[in-house]
């Protein structure tokens, strides 16, 4: 492991070294690639640093208790145990660290939220979860922006997607795909009873044009009036656009903007990361033959988080986490639910690697 880091930590010195160098600052794309290459490293390199400085004091120590006078054989006896416990928990966190990155999580994505079961209850709760996200990404600084979105038929939303866009959301945000279901008394219930409801969610990384080749002789594009809330503009322009991937059937939908031109652009983004979403499917499902995709049917059974609002309880069914507070989670303080995601995952790839 030791040579693994030292190996990191000049990789990383490398790149400090050509954050500064005139030609790569003159190369915008180039930079940001190495930028977000040695951002990626820092956490790492800093914990090794630690390590290091941890272990020239155990040695130290070791030192002190072979050579020193009485009391100071007695001290450095007595900090020993206190420090080899903190260079065995440093060994763990750096172990984790060094697992191999998944290479979209610095990525961008693009959600696409859909009420399943039950009715306008999910719909409403579709909107919720919508907005939980969007508030999410306010309070980590990153931005956001609805790109298409169908009304229910009783408030709510069928269907929206969204971006998010900011350092590493992938890495934070992957765990969310899936059912999401909820239960509680709907507001159009008369006798009190808790009704259950399911949406579906499904991150993707936004695929880049380096990415995704797409043959433009491939695109049907067709324009239409823009519907639901959107400015002047709306109903009164044929400026909301539909690309429909002709080999494989894929339509995606962009209205959201006044332009037809940024409309369609949008829109190409969403089509070239539904594309790279089908080839990551592959290369999964050649990884994991039983891997089961992101979202399923949309029935109960496959849930992966329940939002219980009579018990105030939010539960993880993947990882066995519940925490309370169900009105902050909802205005987007998922931190403590995205990091123990974020532990857990990690831990079984370490078990994996360790095993293999």
């Amino acid at each position: 492991m030791i040579e693994k880091l030292e190996e990191v930590e000049q990789r990383f010195e490398r790149l400090t070294a050509d954050l500064s160098n005139p030609a790569v600052i003159a190369d915008s794309t180039r930079l940001q690639k190495l930028s977000r290459e040695r951002s990626s490293l820092e956490k790492l390199v800093e914990k090794y640093r630690e390590l290091k400085k941890l272990r020239d004091e155990i040695a130290g120590n070791k030192e002190l208790i072979d050579a020193g006078d009485a009391e100071m054989k007695a001290l450095a006896k007595e900090e020993l145990p206190a420090l080899e416990a903190r260079r065995g928990v440093m060994e763990e966190e750096l172990k984790l660290l060094l697992l191999p990155k998944d290479p979209n999580d610095e990525k961008n994505v693009i959600i696409e939220i859909r009420a399943a079961a039950g009715g306008d209850e999910a719909s409403l709760f579709a909107e919720e979860v919508m907005q939980m996200y969007l508030r999410y990404a306010t309070r980590r600084g990153w931005q956001s922006e609805i790109v298409d979105l169908s009304p229910g038929n009783q408030g709510g939303i069928k269907d929206a997607t969204i971006t998010l866009a900011g350092d590493a959301v992938y890495s934070s945000m992957k765990w969310e795909s899936g059912v999401h279901r909820v239960q509680r008394v709907p507001a159009t219930e008369t006798q009190g009873r808790i009704h259950t409801s399911t949406i579906t969610v499904a991150v993707m990384p936004e695929a880049e044009e380096a990415d995704v080749t797409i043959n433009p002789a491939d695109i049907e594009m067709q324009v239409m009036r823009s519907t639901g809330a959107g400015g002047q503009s709306v109903n009164t322009t044929d400026s909301a656009v539909r690309l429909i991937h002709k080999p494989t059937g894929i339509v995606v939908k962009c209205q959201q903007e006044k332009s037809q031109l940024k409309n369609r652009a949008m829109a190409l983004k969403m089509l070239r990361t539904r594309l790279y979403e089908i080839e990551q499917e592959k290369i999964r499902n050649e990884r994991d033959a039983l891997r089961k995709g992101q979202v399923g049917s949309g029935d109960r059974s496959e849930k992966i988080r329940t939002y219980n609002f009579p018990q105030d309880r939010m539960t993880d069914h993947r990882i066995g986490f519940t925490r309370h507070n169900l009105p902050g989670a909802m205005a987007g303080d998922l931190e403590d639910i995205f990091s123990a995601l974020t532990t857990y995952f990690r831990a079984e790839a370490l078990k994996q690697q360790e095993r293999a």
